[in-house]
């Protein structure tokens, strides 16, 4: 019951400061983070979490599906067929270009064998504009960039878990040693198809003449396939997360009104899955967590979050129609977020040889980039005004008579909703 006291105050005071953190560099994201340090043993001692405590990878699990899906209930199937290429060209070069250079650096600076080294480049692979918000979530800035990066981090989670899965397989020792490719294969084709069926067959039977939901309760029916998805998906052990993003993009594509009724609600309840998951990893940011990573692992965490990103990514987009302002913001903004956290669980939990080395990597790096994304979104997401948008070439000539004929642009294609 602590916990819930303290989660109410953090609660409170990030509310009351919100239009303060929308001005400025403060960043409420940050407020929870440090919240849960202040109150943890490390500080207070108030509540007492450790890393293999249930509630941390159960509020990071819930987090991460809530926050997917409603990002993918911001994706426009027709903008992203015309404007694919570079999603894909992030996703197929930037993100395995990020992968390689964090595992070298972790090699050489940390010291992991090769196996962890790519372990951990594999879980920190992932990004999640959740903790750049002003910048996929502003009408400023243009929805091609917006798009990218919320598309990248909607499939990326999905595609780095099998490779984390096998490496830890492959870090293992004696039985725990084989890697079932098949099974991973399969959990990863279940979770996309229960987020393409889902949707589909409910909104088959909500056409049925005898049934329909009432106005005050439409907002519940998306709720109540993400909950089923959910619990779906961890019963059948199915890829959870490529199934909400994907869930989210097939119900906006079928019941455009489902997103329009659920939105607020569904904004809302992945705001307090996020907060509620950075107070508890917050909780686990102790003193000697920071004391026990090498001067080597602070390097490879600065150069992660100014070096490997930015460069993976802005050699994946050579040749695209982004802007010199453009590809540097997509450059920057590659937030460690839950997904990594969930990764970095998983690693601890295996039980490898260097797995504790490798969280305390993870766990340092995920803080250090919360940190330095949240706190600067405004200020660059204030860099694009609407009059520069005017005018610049764009993928989808329907998006940009759009932007010219109201010079309020077009609401987020990719976002965690904070429109």
């Amino acid at each position: 019951m602590v916990l819930v006291a303290v989660f109410g105050v953090a609660l409170l005071i990030a509310v009351l400061l919100s239009g303060l953190a929308a001005r400025t560099v403060l960043s409420t994201t940050f407020l929870f983070l440090v919240g849960g340090a202040l109150v943890s043993d490390g500080a207070l001692g108030l509540i007492h979490i450790t890393p293999d405590s249930e509630i941390v990878s159960v509020t990071a699990d819930l987090a991460l599906f809530a926050v997917l899906f409603t990002d993918g209930m911001h994706v426009s199937f027709p903008k992203l067929r015309a404007n694919w290429k570079n999603p894909a060209r992030a996703l197929g070069l930037g993100m395995p270009l990020a992968f390689v250079g964090m595992a070298l650096i972790t090699h050489f600076l940390v010291g992991l064998d090769w196996t962890t080294s790519f372990l951990v480049g594999a879980v920190l692979a992932p990004t999640d504009p959740v903790f750049a918000s002003a910048i996929v979530g502003r009408k400023e800035v243009p929805a091609k960039l917006r798009q990218l990066l919320n598309v990248e981090s909607g499939i990326n989670d999905g595609l780095a878990l099998p490779v984390v899965l096998i490496l830890i397989a492959a870090a293992s020792t004696g039985a725990h040693a084989s890697v079932d490719a098949s099974g991973i294969a399969l959990e990863l084709a279940m979770g996309l198809g229960f987020g393409i069926v889902g949707p589909l067959l409910v909104s088959q039977v909500v056409r049925l003449r005898l049934l329909g939901a009432e106005p005050k309760l439409q907002p519940l029916l998306p709720l109540a396939i993400g909950v089923i998805l959910y619990a779906a998906c961890h019963l059948t052990h199915a890829n959870p997360y490529l199934a909400a993003f994907s869930a989210g993009a097939v119900l906006v594509h079928v019941s455009p009104e489902a997103k329009e009724a659920f939105e607020p609600l569904g904004e809302a309840l992945a705001e307090l899955a996020k907060f509620a998951a950075l107070l508890v990893f917050g909780a686990l940011l102790t003193p000697r967590l920071f004391a026990d990573l090498s001067l080597g692992g602070y390097a490879a965490v600065v150069l992660a979050i100014i070096l490997i990103r930015p460069a993976s990514l802005l050699l994946s987009l050579i040749g695209t129609r982004f802007t010199r302002r453009e590809k540097l913001t997509a450059a920057w903004f590659g937030p460690k977020g839950f997904a990594s956290v969930v990764y970095g669980l998983l690693v601890l939990q295996a039980g490898i040889p260097q797995g504790q080395e490798a969280f305390t990597l993870i766990a340092v790096c995920i803080a250090f980039s919360i940190v330095a994304h949240s706190s600067t979104d405004v200020p660059i997401a204030r860099m694009f005004h609407v009059d520069d948008l005017v005018g610049i070439p764009d993928d989808n000539d329907e998006a940009r008579k759009v932007r010219h004929r109201d010079r309020d642009p077009v609401p987020a294609v990719g976002a965690t909703g904070r429109e």
